[in-house]
């Protein structure tokens, strides 16, 4: 992208010339300076509304009794909406997606475009809300209180095949957690223990007065992780999770075990059968109304 003057369109051809070298010239877009800035930004805030927008009505699906993973199955083959970007989950992470939502608000703002700003800082809203949900969901069904309970977190990356952690949604998960006296242990195959506590630090997770030896401890083996564990949270969609023997976890571990799912990856039902206590984002486990009478009653 580039000014719409002489001089502008003369630079905007410079760099033309050099992608040529490599790049096909029908996939070479040029703009203006500001519709080159906006694409960008628009791009990855269209991705995180898709995510935001199924997560909202993964709320929706436990509250009636549906399937999110259904609605999504069902909506994705509308061809105008397509199924890319629309796994519900505990909530999108990385570098990226709230950055340049956050810059897509400010501009609004900076333009006095009020009501513009508000729509899209609610896709950063929402995503908050399903981190503080699936926390608050945990509290709630291991009976109100984790205080001292050890719940092992499993995955610490934002998404899978990463080391990256920025703005995981499991160090805000753990926060909660942290508030309420539990004690928590995280295993992740590729995030280092250094990694992790440098993240706790920089994102305010620990509760005031406490260090972080104190209440978290970061396993190599997931196993371990488990053992002792009153419940387990996926926080990431690593592969490697779905073939755990998890009845030698729930053999190790306090009972009543409970399983979270906050990436819909596990086969719930087996897990259920072994004897966990399964809730998963999105799904029709112990909802209250399933009909429009219910809710009237």
């Amino acid at each position: 992208g580039g000014m719409t003057t002489k001089l502008g369109q003369e630079a905007v051809q410079k760099l033309v010339d050099v992608y040529a070298h490599w790049v096909p010239m029908e996939r070479i877009i040029t703009t203006n300076l500001w519709s080159s800035e906006l694409s960008k930004l628009v791009a990855n805030a269209f991705l995180a509304q898709r995510i935001s927008s199924i997560n909202s009505i993964s709320e929706l699906c436990e509250a009636t009794g549906a399937d999110v993973q259904e609605v999504s199955h069902a909506i994705g083959k509308d061809q105008r909406i397509g199924k890319r970007f629309l796994n519900a989950s505990v909530g999108f992470g990385g570098s990226c997606f709230q950055k340049d939502i956050l810059n897509l608000v400010y501009l609004c703002e900076s333009f006095g475009l009020k009501e513009v700003s508000e729509y899209w800082n609610q896709v950063v809203k929402i995503n908050d809300h399903q981190k503080h949900r699936f926390a608050t969901k945990m509290i709630k069904s291991m009976f109100n209180t984790i205080s001292g309970k050890k719940i092992a977190l499993m995955g610490f990356a934002f998404k899978k095949d990463t080391g990256d952690t920025r703005e995981t949604a499991s160090v805000y998960v753990a926060k909660h957690l942290l508030a309420e006296r539990a004690k928590v242990s995280i295993y992740d195959p590729k995030v280092e223990k250094e990694q992790i506590e440098f993240d706790f630090n920089y994102y305010k997770a620990l509760t005031p007065g406490r260090e972080f030896k104190e209440c978290v401890t970061v396993e190599t083996d997931p196993y371990k992780a488990a053992e002792g564990a009153h419940a387990i949270a996926i926080m990431t969609e690593w592969d490697e999770f779905k073939k755990y023997d998890f009845k030698k976890m729930y053999e190790s571990m306090a009972k009543p075990a409970f399983i979270f799912d906050g990436r819909l990856i596990l086969d719930h039902a087996k897990l259920q059968d072994i004897g966990f206590t399964v809730y998963a984002i999105g799904k029709p486990y112990g909802v209250k109304y399933q009909n429009m009478d219910d809710l009237n009653a």
